[in-house]
């Protein structure tokens, strides 16, 4: 594929799209990425992707910055993983992406380009902030019962090495996301898992199953 058939490409994909050169600059940019971002692809086209989003990671980390894509443009083989990141849209107001990325190489004669695709996750990440607070407020919750002596019930089966292993991720604040990489699975296999959990303990959210198993010594 051409680079200007990669672009009218992404000129019609409903997700926020956008290239980036070795340098670090904005190079296209979609009519989903200007709803999505603020910016016209006028504003957009020949800043630095950091300079105009100011990207952070989970931990406040930079990313996209110009060294960055220095780094990809120069790796033998290069496989950026997904991963979810903070922005600053054109109002001021900070929002959370999912960013995938591909990395175009256009024949020998051109550059690479770094090809983003984005969504906005800012809902996902505040009920998964909640969650984890509850999370943690409900361990605390069954540290106070366990002072009490409170009984602990058996599940109505018994949980698989891979079951206790979500329930921990999933107790430690981890996201599906980051818990599907984590032990190399999809997203769908893990809801599947998730399923047979609630079954087995007689839950019906992952958080009641999260709760249920640390009362009964599980995880």
């Amino acid at each position: 594929m051409l680079q200007n058939e990669l672009l009218r490409v992404l000129e019609e994909t409903a997700d926020a799209a956008f290239c980036v050169n070795q340098q670090g600059e904005i190079c296209s940019w979609n009519a989903a990425a200007e709803k999505l971002f603020g910016y016209s692809a006028s504003e957009a086209v020949g800043k630095s992707c950091y300079g105009l989003l100011r990207c952070s990671g989970g931990l406040g980390i930079k990313l996209c910055t110009p060294e960055f894509y220095a780094r990809q443009a120069t790796a033998e083989h290069c496989r950026i993983p997904n991963f979810d990141l903070e922005v600053t849209v054109r109002s001021g107001r900070r929002i959370w992406v999912d960013l995938s990325t591909l990395v175009f190489k256009d024949g020998r004669t051109h550059p690479r380009l770094i090809v983003h695709l984005s969504r906005d996750i800012t809902e996902r990440k505040h009920n998964e902030d909640l969650l984890h607070k509850m999370l943690q407020f409900s361990k605390q919750i069954v540290a106070v019962s366990d002072d009490y002596g409170t009984e602990r019930s058996a599940p109505v089966s018994s949980l698989s090495e891979r079951e206790q292993s979500i329930l921990r991720l999933f107790a430690d604040g981890k996201n599906s996301a980051e818990i599907a990489r984590t032990l190399g699975i999809s997203l769908q296999t893990l809801r599947n898992h998730l399923h047979h959990i609630n079954e087995k303990l007689g839950t019906h959210s992952r958080l009641q199953a999260v709760m249920h198993a640390m009362r009964r010594k599980l995880i």
